[in-house]
């Protein structure tokens, strides 16, 4: 019997050895569903066309694309593999969302339009359209979760992950930086922030991550930058947890970027050892660093500066 995070049962209502995934893009859908096979769950998938990878036909016990403004043809899947506990993993890209001449070219079907006038016409922050999201498959019968329920493990603990560690200069940076992103996070506009010498060069919006980091690194042709990414302050662990990867420090290399401070226990890392790996053959230094404690020292550096 799988026990989830919050020590409940993975089953109360519904068979505990299956689980439904809507996969975006990136490797987090494909690192997940294989988590939950060696857990001994079976993963039945459904990918948003055009985004999501093949390969997760190679590691759900099955799969099937479905168009992004069609949340009725991925209810209709989840119901045929007889799930009605869900899990998202994957990046969505937005940018199709806010367009609207882009999201009408989708032919979004009578599920989608009842989501988006019914819960999504407030804003299009990413908290907004996902729990929109949420609500209307609510109203099939299928629940979300947290895919970290079935792989706690990729959570990264606290502590230095690579072996160069932040200089002084750096440090400062990181202390500056963590509490614009936190508050950045609080607005829902981004979870990343990029500094150098205590000057924000670049902060996360619609481009995601990577492109901000190449934004910073336009900027800041000198190189040596910190980036500092963070869960937002009452993060939902259903969604838009905070994920690097290999493609992270690849992008940090090219960028010029020098330091990634994450959270701790709030963040995910995927292909861990590749990750490592990469970051030290590279120089780059790696800190998942632990929120309270964060919160402790800004508040004492206050004391100390009032």
């Amino acid at each position: 019997m799988l026990t989830l995070m919050d020590g409940t049962s993975a089953n109360s209502d519904v068979e505990p050895n299956k689980v439904g995934l809507l996969a975006g893009s990136g490797r987090f859908p494909i690192v997940f569903a294989e988590a939950a096979r060696r857990r001994g769950v079976s993963v039945c998938g459904v990918g948003v066309a055009g985004m999501a990878s093949e390969e997760l036909a190679d590691v759900c016990e099955t799969f099937s694309m479905a168009p992004l403004a069609r949340f009725g043809c991925a209810m209709r899947a989840f119901h045929r593999a007889g799930v009605n506990r869900v899990v998202m993993a994957g990046k969505i890209e937005k940018t199709v969302l806010v367009k609207p001449y882009l999201f009408w070219r989708l032919l979004p079907d009578l599920r989608t339009l009842h989501m988006w006038f019914r819960y999504a016409t407030r804003d299009k922050k990413d908290d907004t359209l996902l729990l929109a999201v949420i609500r209307e498959f609510e109203r099939d019968g299928i629940t979300f979760h947290s895919a970290l329920d079935y792989c706690p493990e990729l959570l990264v603990k606290h502590g230095f992950l690579t072996r160069r560690k932040p200089s002084p200069a750096q440090w400062k940076d990181i202390f500056f930086g963590w509490e614009l992103a936190k508050e950045m996070g609080r607005l829902d506009v981004g979870q990343s922030v990029m500094v150098k010498e205590t000057a924000v060069l670049a902060i996360e919006a619609i481009e995601g991550t990577d492109n901000c980091i190449r934004r910073a690194g336009d900027l800041c042709r000198r190189g040596g930058f910190v980036v500092v990414k963070v869960a937002k302050p009452n993060q939902d662990m259903r969604f838009d947890v905070p994920t690097i990867g290999v493609q992270t420090i690849q992008t940090m290399r090219e960028s010029g970027a020098k330091v990634l401070a994450i959270e701790s226990d709030m963040t995910i890392v995927l292909d861990r050892d590749e990750v490592v790996r990469a970051a030290d053959e590279l120089g780059i230094a790696i800190v998942a660093l632990d929120a309270q404690e964060m919160q402790l020292k800004q508040e004492t550096q206050m004391k100390l500066s009032a």
